[in-house]
């Protein structure tokens, strides 16, 4: 059994345009199923404002699902409320992309970490204190930084200790949303480095989400592709870079930059990316498809599984 399944999820958002306006609906994820085994790492990739870190969010029940199904280990987190829900929360924690943002600035990082500590343990104070220490060791920090505050610390080591944080909760699975994106690129690799340590060292799994497909490549099992709110292709790592189904999936790859570009077709994206709140008919996908044929404008393809992959086109690759 997977250590994490999800069933047609979906988040949704009410919104207006000016104030007078009546509200509409939009689909920041739609009918989203998947799972996580334990100790695996899903990487999900896509463009900005396709409903990554709303999905991320709702895992750990930061925003609460419309409807659909996410269950860990078996139990049910999505109908979870009150003591329920802070409880489980443990065993699914968070990175997130802003390491300024995400840190209360009144807070040593002593204090930062004791608030989860605190939840989880029994100890004394001399007690958490040691395990916060320890927790800081483990990520690539001195102890001496429990007792300064986040301002005192550079973007890496700032997200550093959030991952310490997360670490703090005991989980099983940890969803990073894009926790690279706002840092410098010569600390990328190390903090990449440091997720793919601390998986092998605890044996938790990871949803690592990112829009930087070389980045995924490099930590996951296996990648999830998401467009406009669905997912449109999922295969094990090495075979969806080595040979994509699905042309968003072609699209992306095209955009990595690659020291042999001969090797590798180029395909141009035109436009944006649909509005949600006015979503196109048919696949969601066949205003900016080079390939689009008239049964692309008319159904929308389901994900539809073949061995360890699936796609959801008609026409894939």
């Amino acid at each position: 059994m997977p250590l994490l399944e999800v069933r047609d999820l979906a988040v949704q958002y009410k919104v207006r345009s000016h104030s007078f306006a009546p509200k509409r609906i939009l689909h920041a994820v739609d009918g989203v199923s998947f799972y996580i085994d334990a100790g695996e790492t899903l990487g999900l990739v896509g463009e900005s404002g396709c409903g990554k870190s709303s999905l991320g969010r709702a895992l750990v029940r930061l925003e609460k699902p419309a409807s659909g199904s996410i269950r860990l280990d078996g139990r049910e987190l999505a109908t979870l409320s009150g003591r329920e829900l802070r409880r489980s929360r443990g065993d699914i924690q968070m990175v997130f992309q802003d390491p300024y943002g995400s840190l209360n600035p009144r807070l040593t990082i002593l204090e930062s970490l004791d608030e989860v500590l605190a939840l989880r343990s029994k100890d004394g104070r001399a007690a958490r204190r040691e395990r916060a220490a320890a927790l800081l060791k483990q990520v690539g920090l001195l102890p001496d930084a429990l007792d300064r505050y986040p301002h005192q610390f550079s973007g890496g080591q700032r997200q550093r200790i959030g991952i310490a944080r997360a670490l703090a909760g005991d989980p099983r699975l940890i969803v990073a949303d894009e926790p690279v994106s706002a840092l410098d690129v010569s600390v990328q690799a190390a903090i990449v480095n440091l997720l793919m340590d601390i998986q092998r060292d605890c044996g938790m799994a990871f949803l690592f989400i990112a829009h930087d497909l070389a980045v995924v490549e490099h930590i996951s099992d296996r990648i999830m592709v998401m467009y406009l709110g669905r997912i449109v292709e999922i295969a094990p790592a090495h075979e969806l870079v080595a040979a994509p189904r699905h042309p968003y999936t072609q699209a992306l790859l095209a955009a990595v930059p690659t020291l042999t570009p001969e090797g590798r077709s180029r395909i141009v994206l035109h436009g944006d990316v649909p509005s949600p709140l006015d979503p196109p008919e048919g696949c969601p996908f066949h205003p900016r498809c080079p390939f689009a044929q008239e049964r692309c404008r008319r159904e929308r393809p389901e994900l539809e599984c073949s061995g360890d992959r699936a796609c959801a086109c008609f026409f894939p690759r």
